[in-house]
């Protein structure tokens, strides 16, 4: 058993909140890794059930216009941002729950995203490019699809995912899928058992 004390940031990304199969698995994660580690805590942000909005030119703006020259409406966009990013640097691990929709992330997790790219806060520009500033913590993602896509073309989930953490400085980043969901009872119970044993022996 581990002592250290953590703090966990589940993020949920399904429609269907916690009754969703990615929510799920992220929460027997989150559960077995508090059991493992006693004093630790979890943080939840579910993106689905407490959208954000998609960014506009208007939120690019407040993000690239310097503090002092910030209007009412830029400082309510920037005030936003910064409590997500506080969350997240304030997290030791990231559990992300994520489905497939339509062969992509959810749009929702998108926009979560694009409120925590920020220059000098998520990530800095250098002469040899972007460095993310996120350092030394480590990301579980539980991906959960209809069909069977790992390791083939049309799974952009986890390479764009992957780099995404990468970009702000998370590159410990261990994927758990569960797949054939829809393809009948068989491949369901599967590809559910396959992560649930991962899940097991991950977060002991």
């Amino acid at each position: 058993m581990n002592t250290q004390h953590q703090t966990l940031l589940q993020i949920n990304t399904s429609l269907f909140a916690g009754s969703g199969q990615s929510s799920q698995l992220a929460e027997q994660f989150v559960a077995g890794y508090l059991a493992a580690h006693p004093g630790s805590v979890r943080v939840l942000r579910d993106v689905a059930s407490q959208p954000l909005p998609h960014l506009d030119g208007a939120r690019f703006s407040a993000f690239v216009t310097a503090a002092e020259q910030r209007d009412a409406a830029q400082q309510t966009v920037i005030a936003e941002s910064d409590a997500l990013i506080a969350e997240l640097k304030a997290a030791d691990v990231i559990v992300l729950g994520l489905p497939m929709y339509n062969f992509g992330v959810p749009s929702q997790l998108k926009s979560y995203f694009d409120h925590i790219a920020r220059a000098g806060e998520t990530f800095r520009y250098t002469a040899n490019g972007p460095v993310g500033l996120l350092t030394g913590k480590k990301a579980y993602v539980f991906a959960t699809r209809g069909g069977l896509y790992q390791g083939t073309a049309l799974d952009t989930e986890t390479s764009y995912v992957r780099d995404f953490l990468r970009f702000i400085g998370i590159t410990e980043v261990e994927f758990v899928y569960a797949e054939g969901l829809a393809m009948g009872p068989e491949h369901k119970d599967a590809g559910l058992a396959k992560a649930r044993a991962a899940i097991t022996r991950l977060a002991a």
